[in-house]
């Protein structure tokens, strides 16, 4: 039998068994470690009374809109249920529509959430409607498009430490277009040369996806490019999404400062015109004020009974006065 075949394998049992035991309470150890230190964290979130805090979008207004812009404020209720304040260090927010980034930002060192308290944080965003529109094509005045806004807070709690409070709202917000004006035409109640007062029947277009409750007009009119004044009227009526209505407005001008255009108003078929203004108007979205403006307009002058000798009647009541 050679001499490899009788060797015989000496193992080390007791140096093994010390290096098992030694692997044994490290890892043995380290876990007592990691549960004390556990326990001590819940015992003192217990005892103190730490927690995380909480976040909610619990309103979103829209105190301003008009053509240009629109202003929006996100109000987030937080609430601490710490006993020891805690700092809102940054807010990373982002509106989006359909996927496409209309606005985002950052608001640094947002305040302080007082112990077991709660507060209202405001976010004031601003969407201007130029860039939406230069950067989306499809994107169009009188539209409505869907929104969502998506915001971070970032907060730094004891215990926990950072931590960052996700929240999401969805709605809609429109891209306001101003209404079409039309004078349709003049009907006179009273005409001298001193003092004519007559009635504008204006028609009023409704070029948005959304409804327009009218509620107030003021406006310049220019005829025969002679201004004839002011004229304002607060009647209210609800102009349907792309639908039309018509508002009677009323005014009072001396026909002498027309010169010989007067004439040429009388005589004509029709008489050009331009107005100038603006209305107030209630919309699902809030009040907003928006322009009118016509300018190269032809309108018919009448008398209130809307004879076919209205032009001679008119004639004959200035050659009277």
């Amino acid at each position: 039998m050679s001499t490899s075949e009788n060797k015989v394998e000496i193992v080390d049992r007791g140096h093994k068994e010390e290096e098992e035991k030694k692997e044994e309470g490290k890892g043995g150890f380290l876990d007592k470690v990691k549960d004390f230190i556990h326990d001590i964290g819940e015992k003192i979130e217990e005892t103190i009374g730490f927690g995380k805090p909480t976040a909610d979008v619990s309103a979103i207004h829209i105190p301003k809109i008009n053509l240009e812009r629109a202003d929006i404020v996100v109000d987030v209720l937080v609430k601490n249920p710490n006993p020891v304040p805690i700092p809102l260090i940054d807010i990373d927010y982002l509106v989006e529509s359909d996927g496409r980034k209309l606005v985002s930002g950052l608001i640094p060192d947002a305040g302080t959430i007082k112990a077991h308290g709660e507060e209202t944080v405001k976010i004031p965003l601003t969407l201007i409607y130029d860039d939406i529109k230069s950067t989306y094509n499809d994107i169009n005045p009188g539209m409505i498009i869907p929104y969502r806004i998506k915001v971070d807070l970032i907060v730094d709690v004891p215990v926990f430490g950072r931590l960052t409070l996700p929240l999401e709202k969805r709605g809609e917000i429109p891209i306001p277009k101003k209404p079409d004006v039309d004078i349709e035409k003049i009907k006179f109640q009273k005409f001298s040369l001193e003092e004519t007062v007559a009635i504008l029947h204006v028609r009023l277009e409704n070029m948005n996806d959304f409804d327009l409750g009218l509620n107030d007009l003021d406006c310049e009119v220019w005829l025969s490019d002679v201004s004839i004044g002011k004229a304002e009227i607060s009647d209210s009526i609800k102009l349907d999404k792309n639908g039309s209505g018509l508002v009677n407005v009323p005014i009072t001008f001396r026909p002498k400062d027309f010169g010989s255009a007067l004439w040429d108003m009388i005589r004509g078929k029709g008489t050009g015109y331009t107005i100038k203004g603006n209305v107030d108007v209630d919309t699902p979205f809030g009040a907003m004020k928006l322009p009118i403006i016509k300018e190269g307009g032809e309108t018919r002058l009448k008398k209130e009974d809307d004879d076919d000798d209205d032009e001679v009647s008119i004639c004959s009541s200035l050659l009277i006065a």
